[in-house]
């Protein structure tokens, strides 16, 4: 969990298999699914989300910006953003997120409620590459990564049962 965020209010990773998603797919395909799927995505981001919208339009300046998803978090009392990103964390990727929690705090964000929160669902990250990127973030952010797929269940059977025979046998000896 990066800094300033509450601990075990965002998982990482999230298991998206309920989207039957190819492997390959856009992200305008992941959001789609997940809004189709809106209650079972509610159900594994958490508790006390507040759907308020995709593609949620900031204005800043004279230009237009959407935003993947946005949400309301009851017990924080803050906007929560999730972006979508297909592949592994780059670092540019907290530039933007960081942009769009800015204009939401100065824009949408009313005066009773808390600091927005970015998260960042990418298909993948590199731990060092995102400890140097968070490290002089002061927005509340965190990278979080998403599966589409388990490990099929007959795979995983098999592993589990080798593990037990291999316990034995060290037991044995």
């Amino acid at each position: 969990m990066q800094k300033n965020l509450p601990a075990n209010f965002f998982k990482d990773p999230y298991i998206f298999e309920f989207l039957n998603l190819p492997d390959v797919h856009s992200e305008k395909d992941l959001e789609k699914a997940l809004i189709l799927n809106l209650q079972k995505f509610i159900l594994e981001i958490g508790k006390s989300f507040t759907y308020m919208g995709n593609q949620y339009r900031i204005q800043v300046g004279k230009k237009d910006y959407n935003t993947d998803l946005l949400f309301y978090h009851r017990d924080l009392q803050c906007l929560v953003l999730f972006e979508l990103k297909i592949r592994e964390f780059e670092p540019e990727f907290l530039g933007k997120l960081n942009f769009y929690l800015e204009a939401l705090d100065r824009d949408v964000k009313r005066p009773h409620e808390n600091p927005s929160i970015g998260v960042l669902l990418c298909k993948g990250k590199d731990t060092e590459v995102v400890e140097y990127a968070m490290a002089r973030n002061t927005s509340p952010a965190m990278i979080a990564d998403y599966e589409t797929k388990l490990i099929p269940k007959n795979i995983l059977a098999t592993k589990l049962h080798q593990l037990v025979e291999q316990l034995s046998k060290e037991n044995i000896e």
